[in-house]
């Protein structure tokens, strides 16, 4: 998606993140200034309307609170994330619930980035209802998924907890982002946590909060993600990982939006939103003991779904070209042909991992085959390729695919990344020996680059 006439102002003092993060704004159609400070930006900021500032949050010369004012300042509707390598700077929670878009911890994962600055752009300029839906990425004209994001729109206008119950990579985490943009919360944080992600003994901190010298290494105080949502939603993804004895405190903590963070006995309030996401189904983790009652009735008040994408094939076709042309604005090249023979091949397709796996399949075709037709060809020897039996050793050397000038490094080691780990059938071990990197740095990867953790174990 390229953000015509959109201007960002990048504030921070390290000269290396300022060029990493013009060049990727840049890269997306942005009209980019930067700052190395907070005098400088103020500056700027008196001189000139920006739709998004992006600023560090510990300079020398000031702080990204200052910069927050400046902007405020300057005009109302001005959008800022704020940096920073303190995640848990007590500022930071301060100015989200004074206003600040969002709150990102260094390092900074562009595409975190591109997700807020989506976000943003979308405040400003709406889209527009019709037969295609295309909100934080919801694409699709087929009357389920219409459905479900009419029922997501009503719900935005109230308060209510919600609960998505629908299949991994149909797009739960943007839903629930809509919802967020769609409701008079959208100026406030969204904060999302996933329960699976989180180690389990770390997670009742990662919610609540700890005191300094709660448990060993708590040698701060840290806000938890209820406390850093305040005003705005919260987001509690994989809900059916969360461990039973956590439960209790988490239902309490919905039911009077007040907790406690681990090491203190005083009680903090919060005014946020809840919106909770699984791939599983809850009602049989309750039947089978695994999930409280209490807790699943609590966050059920409004069920929505998403339907497979196997269910709305019509949709196919329309998402493969967004994808298409996504990828492309990255370059800033044309949108790659697709033939109607590749376009049989992918309605023809079951797509298991749904819209995820459609948006990792049309990446990988485009950066493996830039600047040239898709066609059947090609989609059969990719399918190919995936289908080839696992290794049980190094393979031997295989020629290497060679990409158009151009191609971001990061669009082709992912898609390099992914392929590799379809060759060895998801087996990480495998697939970090044949590209000659630890385990770890793989797992890293798998993180870095938003790929299913559960499907590469």
């Amino acid at each position: 998606m390229t953000y015509n006439s959109s201007s960002v102002l990048i504030v921070d003092d390290e000269a290396g993140i300022r060029t990493a993060l013009r060049v990727n704004f840049s890269r997306n159609g942005w009209d980019v200034e930067t700052a190395s400070g907070v005098r400088e930006a103020s500056r700027l900021l008196e001189n000139r309307e920006f739709q998004l500032v992006v600023s560090d949050m510990r300079m020398p010369d000031g702080d990204g609170l200052e910069v927050m004012r400046a902007a405020r300042a300057a005009s109302a509707s001005t959008a800022v994330i704020l940096l920073t390598a303190f995640g848990n700077v007590p500022d930071a929670v301060e100015a989200m619930r004074n206003g600040a878009f969002d709150y990102l911890t260094k390092p900074i994962a562009f595409d975190q980035i591109e997700e807020a600055a989506a976000r943003v752009m979308q405040q400003i300029a709406p889209t527009a209802q019709g037969e295609v839906m295309d909100a934080c990425a919801m694409v699709g004209r087929s009357p389920r998924l219409l459905r479900s994001l009419q029922r997501a729109r009503a719900a935005a206008n109230t308060d209510t907890d919600v609960l998505v119950e629908a299949e991994s990579g149909t797009g739960k985490e943007l839903l629930a982002r809509f919802i967020h943009d769609a409701s008079p919360r959208a100026r406030k944080p969204f904060i999302a946590v996933n329960c699976a992600a989180v180690p389990e003994h770390l997670l009742e901190s990662e919610l609540f909060g700890h005191a300094r010298g709660a448990f060993t290494g708590a040698t701060t105080a840290k806000a938890g993600k209820f406390e850093m949502a305040h005003g705005g939603t919260l987001l509690l993804d994989e809900i059916g990982e969360m461990p039973l004895n956590l439960q209790p405190k988490l239902l309490r903590a919905l039911q009077e939006r007040e907790f406690e963070r681990l090491g203190e006995t005083r009680s903090t309030k919060v005014d946020i939103r809840v919106i909770a996401t699984t791939n599983v189904d809850l009602a049989s983790m309750v039947d089978e003991g695994k999930f409280r009652s209490d807790l699943y009735y609590r966050l059920n008040v409004i069920p929505l779904d998403l339907p497979p994408l196997r269910e709305r094939p019509e949709d196919i076709e329309l998402l493969a070209r967004y994808f298409a042309e996504k990828f492309a604005s990255r370059t800033r090249g044309q949108a790659q042909p697709l033939s109607p023979d590749f376009m049989e091949r992918l309605r023809a397709h079951n797509w298991p991992g749904n819209v995820r796996e459609l948006g990792n399949f049309m990446r990988r075709m485009c950066s493996l085959h830039p600047g040239v037709v898709l066609d059947a060809e090609r989609f059969d020897q990719e399918f190919q390729m995936r289908a080839r039996p696992a290794v049980s050793a190094i393979a031997p050397a295989a020629p290497v695919a060679v990409a158009a000038p151009g191609v971001p490094i990061r669009d082709l080691e992912r898609a390099h990344l992914e392929s590799t780990l379809e060759m060895t059938r998801g087996n990480r071990t495998q697939a970090a020996e044949m590209l000659g990197i630890s385990i770890r740095t793989m797992r890293n990867r798998i993180r870095e680059y938003g790929l299913p953790p559960r499907r590469y174990a």
